[in-house]
């Protein structure tokens, strides 16, 4: 099947254990751009998530055995064959989630890319035994395999996921079984592709792109040792709610509210360069999207007007043509949400500086403007909850503790940034803010370290090589009778 000039192999099969094999059902593939259906692929049904299951369970041994230079290998050779293909990734991906090339190109190379070199350098090091001594005798500590995994990833960054989640798990020797989404039917049938000439043992790698039912069929089966989702909080509540009785390891990774905190000394050039890119990429669907901009009351309007004129200069339109900076939003519930969002604002007193409604020249697909508001109450909806869209509220605070405060009034924790002149400074904030990530005059987070929330925002980390060992279980071996 072509779409957009890319082969996008196999479309009405799944990949199953390592192979492709018949889909259970069909389904369309929808263009956000338009609302028309690009391309129609086979979807997995519930007797292929649990042949995936079995065919893990099967291959745990032999690749939790394998010596860790060979996982190495081996997934040197799936992320070579990803990086081979990277054009072609960001282009069906911005077909089916209307996420723009341009932004796919940066969000790839410099952090899917970077993520999956770092693992593949670190991960000899990261997992060979530890010794110590003890009055009982000597220790070994040994990192082994958790599990079979089952890895829920989101639609608004698979390949990214697949680099600081699947990864670390493979290299752990955990067999894992991905639940994409139903909006990654072509992205994730590459990367499929990439996998099945890389050499993996048949069960260490399937990837379904399937419903929340197929979601709850795999986190509900007692052959999963662990499950690591990316998404909402409703999803992490269904999958504590299905592994807790069987005491199965999670790992959550549920978005944010996060803050951008000016500082009065931050020099506005600088806080523009990242944070326009910071709180609108992706549309807002972001996790770590700066969706608050928290301002000094005395530089409320400089910045407003600022942020103002940044947010009318984004280019908007075709997510193929690389200069569209935001395309459309990924389906009409999105848009939906994000209307619903904005209407509350308003009614609560809020203004929107800009946006608000769905850009002219756009008759098909699921559009909506990226839009300013200030004025918006501390505890209402917009400041509290994550809108997943393009929607940034502006709040002020009083004095610098009054800004911290207000950066960590919210019941999520997952990303943060800081402008300041003073770097220093703008650390010893950073300390102070409850959150996964924090950046100093930057957007982050850089996914070569370990990242995930606190609160809300989940917990676990993922990514550098310390999320290698999320998916490892720590023995001690003690060894007596030494003389």
């Amino acid at each position: 099947m072509i779409v957009a000039d890319v082969v996008v192999p196999h479309p009405d099969e799944v990949f199953v254990a390592g192979e492709w094999v018949a889909a259970g059902d069909s389904g369309e593939v929808v263009s956000p751009a338009t609302g028309r259906p690009v391309a129609e692929v086979g979807l997995p049904s519930e007797k292929h998530a649990l042949a995936a299951v079995q065919a893990a369970r099967d291959a745990l041994a032999t690749w939790a055995e394998l010596p860790v230079a060979r996982r190495v290998e081996i997934c040197g050779r799936f992320c070579a064959a990803m990086e081979a293909r990277l054009d072609d990734l960001g282009t069906v991906w911005a077909v089916e989630s209307g996420m723009p090339v341009r932004y796919s190109r940066t969000l790839h190379r410099f952090a899917a890319v970077a993520a999956w070199r770092t693992l593949l350098e670190s991960a000899g090091n990261v997992l060979c035994d530890d010794s110590r001594e003890s009055a009982l005798g000597a220790i070994v500590l040994r990192r082994e395999a958790a599990g079979v995994v089952a890895a829920v990833i989101a639609y608004n960054g698979p390949l990214v996921t697949v680099a600081s989640k699947v990864l670390p798990a493979l290299l752990a020797g955990c067999p894992v079984i991905v639940k994409a989404a139903v909006e990654s039917q072509l992205i994730m049938r590459i990367v499929a592709d990439c996998a099945a000439g890389a050499g993996f043992p048949a069960g260490a790698l399937s990837i379904l792109c399937g419903d929340a039912e197929l979601g709850r069929t795999l986190t509900a089966h007692p052959a999963v040792d662990m499950v690591s989702l990316t998404g909402g909080r409703m999803a992490a509540q269904a999958i504590i709610e299905a592994t807790r009785h069987r005491f199965a390891r999670t790992h959550l990774e549920l978005g944010g509210k996060s803050p951008a905190l000016i500082l009065d000394d931050a020099d506005p050039a600088v806080v523009l360069k990242t944070l326009v890119p910071g709180a609108t990429s992706g549309g807002g669907q972001v996790c770590a999207a700066l969706s608050r901009i928290l301002v000094p009351e005395r530089r409320h309007d400089e910045f407003v007007a600022l942020l103002e004129q940044a947010w009318e200069g984004l280019v908007i339109g075709d997510p193929l043509d690389p200069r569209t900076q935001l395309g459309p939003l990924a389906s009409p519930a999105v848009v939906e949400r994000t209307e619903g969002f904005l209407a509350r604002a308003v009614a609560d007193g809020a203004r929107v500086v800009t946006g608000g409604r769905r850009p002219a020249g756009f008759d098909g697909g699921w559009w909506f403007e990226p839009t300013l508001v200030t004025g918006v109450a501390r505890d209402s909806d917009l400041a509290q909850n994550e809108v997943f869209g393009p929607v940034t509220a502006v709040l002020t605070y009083a004095d610098p503790e009054d800004g911290l405060r207000l950066a960590n009034d919210t019941s999520y924790g997952l990303s943060a940034s800081v402008y300041t002149a003073d770097e220093a400074k703008g650390v010893e904030y950073a300390r102070r803010i409850r959150a996964g990530s924090v950046a100093v005059n930057a957007f982050g987070p850089a996914l070569t370290a370990p990242f995930g929330g606190v609160k809300g925002s989940g917990w676990g980390r993922e990514a550098g090589p310390e999320g290698i060992l999320e998916f490892t279980e720590l023995k001690q071996i003690l060894l007596g009778g030494r003389r």
